[in-house]
């Protein structure tokens, strides 16, 4: 069955399991690697992470953002937002296209932060965006 979107649920469940292998790797190489190098590089992996997220699922067209993801799916806009914050930095801005309440969202950046997202909010902000995904194909 396909999603609202157009993503079957098997291909949600493949990007999921995809997700979850690069957080294994991440693990190992958490398990041999020195901890303050470990710690640096931890958000510009998760990062990355998020990125590749918003490129799966994301829409990049010129079409306004905001209008093909409903109000409810804070996690959707929240990657977007992140992912195209970071392809021009480190930091968060704003985007008119998006509409999004720091204080509703799962990482809460608001414009201006710098975004760095380590294991634990990258895992929140995950399991949140693929149970979004997941409820428009119910």
């Amino acid at each position: 069955m396909l999603c609202q979107s157009t993503y079957a649920l098997d291909h949600i469940d493949g990007r999921r399991a995809a997700v979850d292998e690069r957080v294994a790797a991440w693990h190992a190489l958490a398990a041999a690697t020195e901890p303050t190098a470990l710690y640096r590089f931890e958000p510009v992996f998760f990062n990355d992470l998020v990125i590749v997220l918003a490129d799966w699922f994301g829409h990049h067209g010129t079409a306004g953002l905001d209008n093909d993801v409903p109000d409810h799916e804070v996690a959707v806009k929240e990657v977007r937002l992140l992912a195209g914050s970071l392809a021009h930095g480190s930091t968060m801005i704003a985007d008119r296209r998006i509409r999004l309440d720091p204080g509703r969202s799962v990482l809460g950046h608001r414009v201006g932060d710098e975004i760095a997202v380590r294991e634990a909010g990258f895992r929140a902000l995950a399991g949140a965006f693929f149970a979004e995904l997941e409820a428009r194909c119910l």
